[in-house]
């Protein structure tokens, strides 16, 4: 029942994130598409740490955004959509160091992605 509801929840996260048009070569759906195999630790589950293949998607996603402008458009795709499906803002912070991300956006629901 577990992996339903984490299924659905992903699938729904991907259908939101098709709707936002690209900014600046990364589209938010392709963000959060790149992030699926994070799912389970941004949400809290029982994953103490992220896996292999979320760091390494984690990591593509970083070189995938190597401009200010989509580093800021990125900022604002998951600022808007990790709440909205219950991404657990420690986990989100955690992810940097534990996937060794050298990343100069504060992880915060609250960021102002424009500085």
């Amino acid at each position: 029942m577990k992996k339903m509801v984490y299924s659905m929840e992903v699938m729904s996260l991907v259908l939101l994130a098709l709707i936002v048009s690209p900014v600046n070569g990364v589209s938010c759906g392709d963000a959060v598409s790149v992030l699926i195999p994070c799912g389970s630790f941004l949400l809290g589950d029982d994953e103490p740490k992220p896996s292999d293949q979320c760091c390494s998607s984690a990591q593509s996603l970083n070189k995938m955004a190597e401009t200010r402008a989509s580093r800021r458009a990125l900022c604002e795709c998951l600022k808007q959509t990790g709440p909205s499906f219950g991404v657990n803002p420690e986990r989100a912070k955690q992810l940097l160091p534990l996937c060794k991300l050298k990343l100069n956006i504060p992880i915060s629901p609250d960021v102002d992605c424009n500085k």
